[in-house]
């Protein structure tokens, strides 16, 4: 079992070997997924408190980054969206730069401002968000930390 601070990866078969990959790597390697670049999100539960690992596309707004809680396009929210709706204060790794950051999910103005580019980073995004009648929530994560 890992310490209280120690981040629990995804186990989810393809999302445990690309974090895995990343972090060993120092974030060299598995970076990117189908040409979208990836970040490493450190987020804790909100029953355990326990730090849990993904491996996400993201986008930039200015100096933040955006995050799509799209889940494959299902009618649920993913876990770890539904843990940093409680728990806000994560843990990123984009390449070899680690630091915390707050998240925070877009309002609506702010998503349709955005999502245009993040379907033009990862088109799969505009049949995941037609395929479902969830509006899939897009996350800024503001650096508060260097």
């Amino acid at each position: 079992m890992a310490s209280n601070d120690e981040a629990v990866i995804s186990p989810e078969g393809w999302v445990a070997r690309q974090a895995r990959l990343y972090e060993e790597s120092g974030g060299t390697q598995g970076t990117t997924m189908q040409g979208a670049p990836c970040l490493l999100l450190d987020y804790r539960g909100r029953r355990t408190g326990q730090w849990r690992r993904t491996v996400l596309i993201y986008g930039r707004d200015g100096d933040d980054y955006l995050i799509v809680a799209s889940n494959g396009g299902s009618d649920q929210h993913p876990l770890w969206y539904l843990n940093l709706r409680e728990e806000p204060e994560v843990r990123l790794q984009v390449g070899p730069e680690r630091f915390t950051a707050r998240a925070e999910t877009l309002s609506p103005e702010d998503k349709a401002r955005v999502w245009p580019g993040l379907v033009k980073l990862f088109a799969p995004y505009e049949g995941y968000q037609r395929g479902t009648a969830r509006d899939i929530p897009v996350v800024r994560l503001t650096r508060t930390n260097d």
